[in-house]
């Protein structure tokens, strides 16, 4: 099915559909891996957060942040 196909459904039909996808997509998930490259900045990001706690922010220090 192509996109513009696809553009041609209704809404309620696109949503079924994304909503396969997306079964699909879970289903299948366990075949998704990260790249070494992902890996290793999930790495850095963890020794960073240890070596730093304090740096830490919670979710509504941070949109105060964002708004001020």
């Amino acid at each position: 099915m192509s996109i513009d196909e696809i553009k041609m459904l209704d809404i309620s039909e696109r949503i079924i559909l994304v909503e396969e996808i997306w079964d699909s997509i879970a289903k299948e998930q366990d075949n998704v891996g990260l790249s070494e490259y992902e890996k290793s900045v999930l790495d850095e990001r963890l020794a960073s957060l240890e070596n730093n706690p304090d740096m830490l922010m919670s979710w509504d220090e941070m949109k105060d942040k964002i708004r001020n």
